[in-house]
């Protein structure tokens, strides 16, 4: 049956859709048919008239995907949650959803609905693999990634109502993304589909070929697949071990896989054709590796043994080629219980549940994972997806730039991090950021899958505030070297503080009170300079003769003097007007400088230039940072 024909019942009559869902999966209780069908009522009365660019109704690629998990008989939440996947769509609050379907459906649609629409933006595999560890991060179970691989599969299954522009985006991002996840996860069958889907839209010639050549030998390869598995059953009968033989043409991606790397047609390659035998025990698979290079020759260096060494998906298989009657021959050796994990990946945790005529298979027995740990069953069991999602991340970050880019950051990077990871000329000009659109402090941690945007200001250039909140070397050494460069006094200022760095708190509670206080008072509590211009004569008690001596300005009263040309400006606090605030008297901080902010315990925000020597020495102010701008629209 074609993929793309899932039900026979009239598609514009959802009560005999949903009879047939039930009668093709016929493992849930009345209470839970009560249930699905109360979702699926929902979604159907919300989407009525709505159709696909197909011209199918809206409803329909939902219980499709429903039908994906179906198979792997997934448990009732999970359906519900296929069911209602997009159901935001016609403004479905969340707090509807939990109220009337629980916590769990709540979660699990949220996040899938935030995965499966990221702004993805593939362009090498290095970068998809980021995407897939990101994947991870934000999923606390693992029904959400089973979720948006069956949107993605019935997607990619469906894909003849697209444009070829968008079938080949599609495509690409299926082969890059969303198969290797299935594979991570163990998944062969579906990343098989994957593969041989996506190839048929990146390639089609290469596939209309491979499929014709495939089909032309099918009657050849019958023959002599049958002679082959006749004889094996042979001599597995003699041995007193009960097998089943599937044979098979290897799917079209892994042939067109092969023909680029050895550089053929599909017509010049032999190996072609599979077999895999299923027994009982892992002891039946190595008798019958004996049993198999007993009947043919085996090719060197064709044998792995993955029983005793699985993947690190958990894959558990005895591979072999042999060469019969002139031809290499693949053969795959499995208890059932591995080809069921090989088959499903983590979807066989939800196997052979209530209802089945089989027998139960123990959760112990299963060999899911080998370095990996277990993905937690049902609802309540273990954290252990939780722990393979720590595995795989480790301490980094996984966010995306506006145009959908994946930038990988280490824990506790933040938008200035981004920015110089981004490009270095974004990082000197960066003032300010946005988190999933609202303005966030550039000290603040980023954290997983949030959309970055960056504010820069040709204006603006890296001060050694910055130097002391990034995380990533690449940003250090450039902040660095700036500052070196073009800052004379910065080596000075470095050294200064690393010799006062003792005492800081007390030198910068004085110093810092110019700022916080606003009282305009030097640290040594020296000459007041509120309102002293250039070149102001100073009566100095005991100087000689008591004469008058000439002060030299210093900068804060050339910084002052020059503030009163420049134009005035109010400031935003987090991009808000009216909220109190206050420019600092020890820097004097005018439009266009740049300016860092902080939370002050008594009076506002106080304004600082953001290299302003007094600034930098407030203690623990990283804490206390908001982010500031000038209003230039006043």
């Amino acid at each position: 049956m074609s993929k793309e024909l899932v039900f026979h019942s009239d598609y514009s009559n959802p009560s005999e859709l949903l009879s047939e869902f039930f009668q093709m999966h016929e493992y849930f209780s009345d209470e839970e048919k009560s249930k699905i069908a109360e979702a699926w009522n929902l979604l159907v009365r919300l989407s009525d008239g709505k159709t696909r660019s197909c011209g199918t109704p809206y409803y329909l690629h939902p219980l499709r995907v429903a039908n994906i998990l179906a198979q792997s008989r997934l448990d009732c939440d999970t359906i519900i949650c296929a069911i209602l996947h997009s159901i935001h769509e016609f403004n479905v609050s969340s707090e509807e959803l939990e109220k009337q379907f629980g916590e769990n459906t709540n979660k699990i649609i949220n996040t899938a609905n935030k995965i499966l629409n990221l702004p993805i933006n593939t362009k090498t595999l290095n970068q998809s693999d980021a995407i897939r560890n990101m994947l991870f991060a934000m999923c606390d179970d693992a029904r959400i990634i089973l979720l948006t691989l069956a949107d993605r599969l019935d997607r990619i299954r469906n894909l003849k109502s697209f444009t070829k522009e968008e079938q080949h985006e599609i495509a690409k991002s299926v082969i890059e993304i969303w198969a290797p996840l299935a594979d991570r996860l163990g998944m062969q069958a579906e990343k098989n589909e994957f593969e041989d889907l996506s190839l048929k839209y990146i390639n089609p010639q290469v596939f209309l070929q491979i499929k014709a050549i495939v089909a032309q030998k099918k009657d050849e390869r019958s023959a002599y697949l049958e002679k082959a598995v006749n004889s094996i059953y042979k001599s597995a009968e003699k041995m007193g071990i009960p097998v089943e033989i599937q044979s098979r043409a290897k799917h079209f991606y892994s042939i067109y896989q092969k023909m680029k790397k050895r550089n053929k047609e599909a017509g010049e390659l032999f190996d072609l054709l599979a077999l895999r035998i299923l027994c009982d025990t892992p002891a039946q698979c190595y008798t019958l590796v004996g049993i198999v290079h007993g009947l043919w020759k085996p090719l060197d260096g064709r044998f792995k043994d993955y029983i005793a060494m699985p993947k690190s998906n958990g894959y558990q298989s005895l591979h072999t080629t042999v060469m019969c009657e002139g031809k290499p021959l693949e053969i795959q050796i499995r208890t059932r219980e591995m080809h069921n994990m090989a088959e499903h990946g983590i979807a066989s945790h939800w196997l052979y549940k209530k209802g089945m005529s089989r027998e139960l298979v123990e959760e112990d027995r299963l060999e899911i994972y080998n370095k990996l740990q277990k993905f937690k069953q049902g609802l309540i069991e273990g954290n252990s997806f939780e722990t393979l999602k720590n595995e795989l991340l480790g301490d980094e970050i996984y966010v995306f730039t506006p145009r959908g880019d994946v930038k990988k950051l280490p824990l506790g990077a933040n938008a200035i991090d981004f920015a110089y990871a981004v490009h270095s000329s974004i990082g000197e000009k960066v003032i300010a950021a946005k988190a999933d659109g609202k303005i966030i402090p550039l000290s603040k941690p980023l954290e997983n899958t949030q959309i970055i945007e960056v504010i820069t200001n040709p204006q603006a250039h890296p001060t050694e505030n910055q130097l002391k909140l990034v995380k990533t070397s690449k940003a250090r050494q450039k902040i660095h070297s700036w500052l070196m460069k073009n800052d004379p006094t910065f080596s000075e200022r470095l050294a200064l503080a690393q010799m006062s760095q003792a005492g800081e708190n007390g030198a910068a509670g004085t110093g810092g009170g110019g700022g916080i206080g606003s009282s305009g008072n030097t640290a040594a509590g020296g000459a007041n300079l509120n309102g002293a211009g250039t070149g102001t004569e100073v009566w100095t008690p005991g100087t000689q003769s008591g004469k008058r001596r000439k002060k030299r300005p210093s900068n804060a009263d050339r910084a002052a003097a020059e503030a009163q040309s420049r134009p005035k400006k109010n400031v935003l606090v987090q991009g808000e007007r009216n909220v109190l605030y206050n420019l600092a008297q020890c820097c004097h901080p005018q439009y266009p400088d740049l300016i860092a902010g902080y939370v002050t315990r008594t009076k506002g925000v106080s304004v600082h230039r953001a290299d302003c020597l007094t600034y930098q020495r407030i203690p623990h102010k990283e804490e206390r940072s908001v982010q500031v701008e000038w209003d230039t629209k006043n």
